[in-house]
Order: C-alpha cells, then structure tokens, then sequence
C-alpha cells in the first residue's frame, strides 16, 4: 500500500508532466504565421485536436489539485459520495479519482 507521500509524489509527476505537455501544446497553437490564408487553414487543421488535448489536460490537473486537498484534508483515499475506501488498484491506475469503482460507474 502506496504512503498519502508517495501519493502526492506520483500526482505530483503527473501534474508536472501535464503542465509541460500544455505548454508545448499552447507553442504549437502559437506557431502559425502563414499571411496566405490557405495556407494558414492546413497548418490550423491540427488544432482541434490540439486544442481537445489541452482541456482533458487542464481538466485533470484541476482534478489533481483537488486530491491534493483530499491528501492534506487527511480523505485521500475514500470515496467522495459513500465514505469506503476506494482500492489501491484504483488508485494506481486514477490516482486522482475521488470515487469508489461503484460509485464512478
């Protein structure tokens, strides 16, 4: 059984990892300088999906912070919506989640 330490460091190396993925994706939205419009429209075609990658990607990391809450509120651990305990195998797999395998589905 992973320590509320070793916890926090693995969300911690995820965030991390988020972080830079975000920043390298907000460059390549950045990058276009194209004056010719058609030529602009290609190299934007990427970008929706750029752009999908960044909102899972923020969407996690506020999902991160708010076990980090739950790591320094001591409830790391147990399930937001019945109070078990949520199992360690979910919890190496989501370790940000803050529901039970019951109560997620």
């Amino acid at each position: 059984m992973k320590s509320p330490a070793q916890r926090r460091e693995q969300l911690q190396s995820r965030f991390d990892a988020l972080k830079d993925r975000l920043r390298r994706i907000e460059t390549e939205l950045d990058s276009h300088h194209t004056k010719d419009w058609e030529d602009l429209a290609v190299e934007r075609e990427p970008d929706e999906v750029l752009q999908d990658l960044g909102v899972a990607g923020q969407l996690e990391m506020r999902q991160i912070e708010v076990a980090f809450d739950r790591i320094g509120a001591g409830e790391y651990g147990v399930c937001t919506k019945c109070g078990e305990a949520i199992s360690e195998e979910r919890l190496d797999l989501l370790p940000h989640t803050p529901f039970c395998r019951n109560c997620a589905t």
